[in-house]
């Protein structure tokens, strides 16, 4: 018995084991989804509401992310982004403004918020004026399975998600 249950089980894996068809046709195209990062450099004035919008063209994914990172200065010739929101204080006192940002599939804004009237800000044109952002989308495919890098640290994030930031694309202001 045992020598027959041994010789059935030889040609089963032999017969089925050779067996070889037709590899079927190719299945459809793919979509090539990549990490990416933008720089847009935005000006914040009454007249914009303190408001400016870029396209995301393509439209991401509605499972994608949107960070941004605001350039605050530059350390040992290293730039230091700074995750968005990121919360001022320009009176020295309980009185504050933030830079934030949102997004759809399609754009994002970024803005400033304050508890106060913002064209009385000290200084307007070095917190307004010329303020330059990295945007960095992730594909929504990276939450599963990736751990995930600390996203309050730019060159972290761009290194956990495999992005070359060296020829970054300078995205134009989008008219409203």
């Amino acid at each position: 018995m045992k020598k027959l249950l041994f010789t059935l089980s030889i040609l089963s894996v032999a017969l089925f084991s050779s067996c070889e068809g037709d590899p079927g046709p190719a299945g459809p195209p793919g979509t090539n989804i990549e990490s990416e990062v933008f720089e847009v450099n935005g000006t914040f004035t009454p007249a914009n509401e303190y408001r400016v919008f870029y396209d995301l063209n393509p439209a991401i994914f509605a499972s994608d992310n949107v960070l941004v990172y605001e350039l605050s200065g530059v350390e040992n010739g290293l730039d230091v982004w700074k995750l968005l929101p990121q919360v001022y204080f320009p009176f020295g006192d309980d009185r504050i403004m933030q830079f934030n940002y949102d997004f759809t599939r399609e754009d994002f804004s970024i803005f400033v918020d304050g508890n106060f009237d913002l064209t009385t800000t000290p200084d307007a044109n070095a917190f307004f004026n010329n303020r330059v952002f990295r945007i960095v989308i992730i594909p929504g495919f990276f939450s599963r399975g990736v751990a995930r890098p600390d996203h309050n640290d730019y060159y972290e994030t761009i290194a956990g998600y495999g992005i070359n930031d060296q020829n970054v694309t300078i995205l134009p202001q989008k008219q409203r």
